[in-house]
């Protein structure tokens, strides 16, 4: 079994970009051999700025043979009187086989002539030639360039190339206009710390080879390095250190030789917010902040760097470190110094010349918006006064400090420093929460709102987000989301099951859609079913991705083109939550297993009925009188005892009650179809027929409480 290396060096690779690379080559290159019916042992990719490698281990020397059918003319032209013609001489002579080899056989068009071929397995060299350009360009990046006077396009120039078979160079070709990089087995170490140029003998030795040579090139190992080194660099200072995943990813695809370095600042700076100077060392110079204590809530003097440099200068690559952030530090403080000097709604006017969006008017319009749907939301709700103040006092001024020369700065910090601005001006400790708690969740992984301030703000603030931008026709399609309407809907419905929030969504979605089309000339209408159906399919995927809800029972719970389920989940989306959960728990328990053939089997019959799907009393609508069975009597008394239990099950939302008692009919329904007293449904008498479909009817309309059973798959 052979090695192969494949070595692509570069200029200095995007941290992006080499992350983003090593995983698509992680995916793409098994698949392409797979597609060359090649087996491997194993592929492993490996990145550094400089070099993007895969090393592939356990190659065969060639594919195997294998073996295909080759279909060829119908019977009919290729034989004729049983004697082959020119169209099956041809045939076999273009298949290089005898007019023996033929076979005929059956097919859904005709017999047809087929012939079986064996094709050789080719050289692994003769393929590797082929598939390492198309494994090349074939990565995907944002702002590919183009170098040199050809058309090649890649991330970074390509500098040289290793392609090693064993201990063979396989000859492989770049052609960059009038440039062309030809394999060799010479890489390059560190640019610092081994300038000079690096053979490798054989593919097996890449790592090891370029270790030698101040280079590792093994990711993981590299960030499992770093991840020590940082934490052993704290404790050299009486502090400890959070590692922040994508800072760790980052750095480790800008270094080939890691070692950590501490730096220092000024204990003056420590005034500042916590968060100020964590953004600044984080998210703009990369560096690694130094905490008192694992809560992470007050910071030493102190940052840590990596460098790619020499250990024996760390001194000097501290000094132009903290060169590098005291001025940063110190706008900062000066930022956050003339901030205070004016209170929080003092930015409000401000906000009049920051526009949202063009045809929505400014920021300050905006928040207007917001404070209206949130008082609507706190209607709905029935918040006390106190409440309803503070949610109004924060919708008016949760945009304020997006004009504090702080947030225009670093604007990671909105939120988090009109937290801090409300705080300092007096405003009550409620209304400074939610500056920072509208914002939540900004990410996939983000917590959520925990105050109700908090909540009920960021949800008017993304309501009236998304029936604007709905209202002018802006609506996501496909992976295109500008203003991030998805995320927006699904926080919107993971705030309220969070938060557990008793609101009307539907009803809320009518009232901004009207206010919305008022000032614009728009179809209310169609706006309304646009954001209905948004949201549902929003529903739809937090239950079966978040929740864990089988797909079939996520369609009982929102319906099937059903007008009436729509917007039952959309007036309750609490409720809609808990009837998906409690039926994946019954199907998980068996206890859906029960009731689900009695149940499923009246609601397609029923569907053959007149009978109203709210209707569940069965005095108004079934006439014992047209009883011929005893079963149908037992089903009717069935049903009478059923409504009680139905009503209290809806009012408490207690559905095992209504399960409970679903289980408990099902022998009797069960009776009324097979039993020694069964009838006919679709009985010749038009009066006998209805009136057992009411029967029918009714139990579907109870058990349609909890699911629509009709869309139940009952072996998932």
């Amino acid at each position: 079994m052979a090695a192969f290396l494949l070595e692509v060096g570069t200029e200095e690779l995007p941290a992006s970009f080499l992350s983003s690379a090593i995983i698509q080559w992680h995916s793409s290159i098994p698949q392409s051999l797979a597609d060359n019916n090649l087996k491997v042992e194993d592929v492993r990719v490996y990145g550094t700025p400089r070099r993007l490698a895969v090393l592939i281990t356990g190659l065969p020397s060639q594919q195997e043979d294998r073996e295909e059918e080759v279909k060829g003319p119908p019977v009919k032209a290729a034989f004729k009187d049983g004697k082959p013609t020119k169209a099956a001489e041809g045939f076999a002579k273009k298949q290089g086989v005898e007019i023996d080899a033929l076979s005929v056989r059956p097919t859904e068009k005709g017999e047809f002539v087929f012939v079986k071929k064996i094709i050789p397995g080719r050289q692994i060299a003769d393929i590797l030639i082929e598939l390492v350009p198309q494994w090349i360009f074939g990565l995907e990046g944002k702002r590919l360039m183009r170098w040199g006077d050809g058309d090649v396009k890649f991330s970074r120039p390509i500098r040289w190339l290793v392609a090693l078979l064993d201990e063979q160079v396989l000859p492989i070709e770049l052609i960059n206009g009038s440039k062309k990089i030809s394999s060799d087995r010479i890489s390059c170490g560190h640019r610092v710390l081994h300038p000079e140029s690096v053979t490798i003998a054989q593919a097996g030795d890449y790592v090891d080879t370029l270790r030698q040579a101040a280079v590792m090139v093994d990711t993981e190992e590299r960030k499992a390095i770093i991840t020590e080194q940082i934490q052993a660099a704290s404790q050299k200072v009486n502090g400890y250190t959070q590692i922040y995943p994508d800072l760790l990813a980052e750095v480790t695809n800008l270094v080939e030789s890691p070692s950590a370095v501490v730096g220092e600042f000024e204990s003056d700076f420590l005034q500042l917010p916590v968060e100020v100077i964590t953004t600044v060392m984080v998210s703009h110079q990369r560096y690694f902040p130094v905490f008192k204590t694992g809560k992470n809530q007050e910071l030493l003097p102190y940052f840590i760097t990596i460098s790619n440099g020499d250990t024996a200068k760390a001194d000097i690559i501290a000094q132009g470190n903290e060169r590098v952030i005291r001025p940063r530090l110190a706008d900062g403080q000066f930022f956050y110094e003339a901030d205070l000097k004016n209170p929080l709604d003092s930015f409000l006017p401000q906000l009049a010349k920051v526009t949202f969006q063009e045809d929505l008017g400014s920021v300050l319009d905006k928040a207007g918006r917001i404070a209206k749907i949130a008082a609507l939301i706190a209607e709905q709700l029935q918040l006390k006064s106190d409440d309803s103040h503070n949610i109004h006092r924060a919708a008016l001024l949760c945009k304020a400090d997006l004009v504090s020369q702080m947030v225009y700065e670093f604007p990671e910090l909105q939120g988090i420093m009109g937290e801090k601005y409300a705080l300092a001006s007096g405003e009550p400790e409620a209304v400074a929460k939610a500056m920072f708690e509208h914002y939540l969740p900004r990410g996939a992984d983000d917590i959520l709102p925990q105050t109700i301030t908090g909540q009920v703000v960021g949800l008017a603030d993304r309501l009236d987000t998304l029936v604007s931008i709905f209202g002018l026709g802006m609506i996501p399609t496909g992976s295109s989301d500008p203003f991030a309407l998805r995320r927006a809907a699904n926080a919107v419905i993971n705030i309220t099951w969070a938060g557990n929030l008793s609101i009307d969504l539907q009803q809320l979605i009518e009232r901004v859609a009207t206010d919305f089309v008022e000032t614009h000339d728009k179809d209310q209408a169609a706006l309304i079913v646009s954001l209905q159906e948004f949201f549902l399919q929003r529903i739809r995927t937090l239950l079966q991705d978040e929740k864990q809800i089988d797909y079939d029972l996520v369609n009982a719970v929102l319906g099937e083109n059903d007008p009436e389920y729509t917007a039952r989940a959309l007036q309750d989306l609490l409720d809609v939550r808990d009837r998906a959960i409690f039926l994946q728990e019954i199907r998980q328990n068996g206890t859906l297993e029960q009731i689900y053939e009695t149940v499923n089997r009246s609601t397609r019959l029923a569907a053959q009925g007149d009978l109203d799907t709210n209707q569940l009393q069965p005095e108004a609508v079934v006439d014992p009188q047209l009883f011929q069975k005893s079963s149908e009597l037992a089903f009717y008394q069935g049903m009478v005892k059923l409504v009680p239990q139905t009503q209290a099950a809806q009012q408490s939302r207690n559905y095992q009650q209504l399960v409970s008692a679903l289980a408990e009919i099902a022998p009797t329904v069960s009776n009324f179809f097979d039993g020694p007293e069964s009838v006919l449904v679709m009985d010749s008498d038009p009066a006998i027929k209805r009136n057992r479909l009411h029967l029918l009817g009714l139990l579907r309309n109870h058990a349609r409480v909890l699911a629509d059973f009709g869309a139940i798959v009952k072996n998932l």
